[in-house]
């Protein structure tokens, strides 16, 4: 089958397009082989190509997290799932035995794993992964918007919903607009009902992030951030961060977040290491969260909104999946404002 591939970590020189691979077969009774027709890239793409600490690839490694797809093929204990079922992919995978699974909390399995990081990617034209982490869609939903859906939607929607508890009313400040969870973060907190306060370095994004609804916009380049929403909110702050970002904003993100504030953060493209002053957290009551992905329960919230079209993830641009290198230059070059699909089949 046709893959896009690595064999070796170092800069994007490293992707090839292969036609030689085999294709995957069922290994479980639980298990479906989907036939994909879209998949979609994560900034996660960028850091498996450079190499994770602990993780360790086999050549030649699929790459990607994201996808959606046609169901082929249907292990012996499958039910609630057809052949020829289109169907979305949720890209972290548990063992649904350990105590965490067991109480619901799929995300925190001390055996999880993500396609594309720690088993073979969705850019390939067959995938197989375990029937608990497909969901039906319907017809009307553009296989582009299917593919890029899961994975930013659902790390968003934990971020927002069960960790932050976002209210309506409240004001969320989303680092990043144009990435996807940051947009996705902005979709469910207008969803909620809350003010949505972005940033970008681009007054092009930001222009954008304002026809799809922000109700305040930021160019961290030119502004404080911090220092501009003290001004605007009469130094009260906002009620929520949502922070992917890590070293070059953590400092910001505090000085914007006001009384009993809460931060979630998911990721660290610009660093993982940074300093928290404990005196202000305690006194400002604060609270300081990570999130990971999510759950079966969120994973079903989502597609939900997914089919009844409150949910729809915008799209950058779509690459096929021979020129998928194409596609990883644009996401790395950030320049992106949505997500960026390759096109596996039409």
């Amino acid at each position: 089958m046709r893959a896009l591939t690595i064999s070796a970590h170092g800069g994007l020189e490293q992707l090839q397009y292969r036609t030689d691979i085999a294709a995957p077969e069922l290994r479980r009774p639980d298990d479906v082989r989907i036939h994909v027709r879209a998949a979609a890239l994560n900034h996660l793409d960028l850091f498996v190509i450079e190499g994770l600490p602990g993780v360790v690839i086999t050549p030649p490694w699929i790459m990607g997290g994201d996808g959606a797809g046609v169901v082929e093929e249907l292990g012996a204990a499958v039910r609630g799932i057809r052949r020829g079922d289109r169907v979305i992919i949720n890209p972290g995978v548990s063992d649904r035995t350990c105590e965490y699974c067991l109480k619901g909390e799929h995300s925190l399995c001390i055996k999880y794993k993500l396609l594309g990081e720690h088993l073979p990617g969705t850019m390939a034209d067959y995938i197989v992964v375990p029937a608990a982490n497909v969901r039906i869609i319907p017809d009307s939903i553009p296989w582009d918007v299917a593919a890029a859906f899961t994975l930013a939607t659902i790390t968003a929607w934990r971020m927002m919903v069960t960790r932050a508890r976002v209210q309506r009313g409240e004001n969320v400040l989303i680092w990043g607009i144009g990435g996807g969870v940051a947009l996705a973060a902005m979709q469910i907190a207008k969803i909620l009902g809350a003010t949505t306060w972005v940033t970008s370095s681009d007054d092009e994004k930001l222009r954008r992030a304002r026809e799809l609804g922000a109700d305040e916009t930021l160019n961290h380049r030119t502004l404080d951030v911090a220092k501009e929403i003290r001004a605007r909110t009469g130094k009260r702050g906002v009620d929520v961060v949502i922070d992917n970002v890590g070293k070059d904003t953590w400092a910001k993100s505090l000085m914007a977040l006001g009384r009993r504030g809460r931060l979630v953060t998911c990721g660290a493209t610009s660093g993982p290491l940074v300093e928290t002053d404990v005196r202000r957290m305690f006194w400002n009551q604060w609270s300081l969260m990570g999130s990971t992905m999510g759950n079966d329960d969120e994973m079903d919230a989502i597609t939900q909104h997914l089919r009844e079209g409150r949910l729809f993830p915008p799209i950058d641009s779509v690459h096929d999946l021979e020129r998928g290198a194409d596609a990883v230059q644009r996401l790395a070059s950030g320049k992106q404002f949505g997500k960026v699909v390759v096109r596996v089949c039409d």
